[in-house]
């Protein structure tokens, strides 16, 4: 069944150039008006075929990068350029737009998240021991990328950094309300608080953030 239905959908596709497909069980398709150079593919796995189908954004990069997508001369940017200028034209198969149905509707669901399930990947996550988190996070427990204006800064100095570079895109002043969703350990609410005179409100859903923020 994956068999026909990737050669229909390749047949679908490419109608230009000239596409040369050497199959798992050695048979070899050709595909395309037969114009410009050939460019030959070589699947060497049966189970790539489905894979290719159901999500090739995904596979085509996995399976050249493994070897069982094997392209004659290493040929990778004449390959992607016969597929991608006949994706260009327009041409696309039946078998594609199911593909895009379904993987949109799986997207909806997997991105489903209301406040229970939100808050148990959370705690799944964050809600660990802190001396953890103090093996290798600054002394507020910043979560993200630090700014290193220079090789010499430390990791709290860089920390800092970040927190004033923030401010000043910010125009933080005094008085004004921020709102941090996602507050972490609540450090940079802190500092726009007492360095920049800002009121703020820090939200977490972690436990263990919420008791030290």
């Amino acid at each position: 069944m994956w068999d026909n239905l990737f050669d229909r959908a390749l047949r679908q596709i490419i109608r230009s150039g000239t596409l040369i497909v050497e199959m798992p069980d050695g048979s070899t398709r050709r595909y395309g008006d037969g114009t410009g150079k050939p460019v030959k593919v070589t699947l060497t796995d049966p189970e790539l075929i489905r894979k290719l189908l159901l999500n090739p954004e995904l596979h085509v990069g996995e399976a050249y990068m493994d070897g069982t997508l094997v392209i004659e001369d290493d040929d990778l940017y004449g390959f992607l350029g016969l597929v991608l200028s006949n994706i260009a034209q327009g041409n696309s198969s039946p078998v594609q737009h199911v593909n895009q149905f379904l993987r949109r509707a799986l997207r909806v669901v997997r991105q489903y998240n209301p406040v229970g399930r939100a808050k148990a990947n959370v705690a799944h996550h964050y809600d660990l021991s802190g001396e953890l988190y103090e093996l290798f996070l600054d002394e507020d427990r910043q979560y993200s990328c630090a700014y290193f204006r220079s090789p010499d800064d430390t990791l709290e100095q860089a920390q800092k950094n970040k927190k004033a570079h923030i401010a000043r895109k910010l125009l933080i002043e005094p008085g004004m309300r921020v709102l941090d969703i996602g507050c972490g350990w609540g450090g940079l609410g802190l500092t726009l608080a007492q360095e920049y005179g800002a009121r703020v409100l820090g939200v977490t859903l972690s436990e263990e953030q919420h008791k030290v923020a």
